[in-house]
């Protein structure tokens, strides 16, 4: 894995929540920007994903949106990225996003957010890449989902090492701080065997 120098980060489209998960939202925008990390997101100007984008742009940062015509059309696109890709499906969305990053974060969110998450896991797991993957784990929100992992590992139905596929963080800070370690692959490419 090389340097990273720009970030996908998976959240919420959701405004409903609570103000803690807009806040860890907003520190990921400015934190991205401060650090000159280009921002990579779902490209909505809704939920977290809008309030992280305009953290990002007001502190000076580059932010390019992915999002689908569709989605688009229903006016939910964000008007004032440094670039909005529009593509014609949520499966073109999910490649072009992983092909712009070069490190995967999964913020608070829906089952969206955790589509995402598992899909790059997976690709991982498989062997298609190596880029880093960090949940931010804000008063325990990834704790069942990590769980659930343990528990396909436990059923045998995963390695023991996809649980080192990704790292948890508690805070928007450490994230960064995992980030900046860069961890190289954790699985060899013909260890997802069983």
């Amino acid at each position: 894995m090389g340097e990273v120098r720009s970030v996908c980060v998976y959240c919420g489209a959701s405004g409903r929540v609570a103000k803690r998960y807009l806040d860890a939202a907003a520190a990921m925008g400015r934190g991205l920007a401060e650090r000159r990390l280009r921002l990579v997101f779902g490209g909505g100007h809704v939920g977290l994903m809008g309030v992280m984008a305009d953290a990002a742009l007001a502190a000076g940062g580059e932010v390019h949106g992915v999002i689908p015509r569709h989605l688009m059309d229903r006016e939910l696109g964000h008007g004032g990225l440094t670039r909005l890709h529009v593509v014609a499906s949520m499966h073109e969305r999910k490649q072009r996003m992983f092909d712009l990053a070069d490190a995967f974060v999964a913020l608070p969110g829906g089952v969206g957010t955790l589509d995402e998450t598992i899909e790059v896991l997976t690709w991982k797991q498989l062997g298609m890449h190596d880029k880093p993957i960090v949940l931010l784990n804000l008063d325990g929100y990834w704790d069942r989902f990590v769980e659930l992992i343990e528990a396909v590992i436990g059923e045998g139905f995963a390695p023991p090492a996809t649980a080192r596929l990704f790292a948890t963080e508690p805070t928007v800070e450490a994230v960064f701080e995992t980030l900046a370690r860069a961890p190289g692959p954790a699985l060899a490419p013909d260890s997802a065997r069983f």
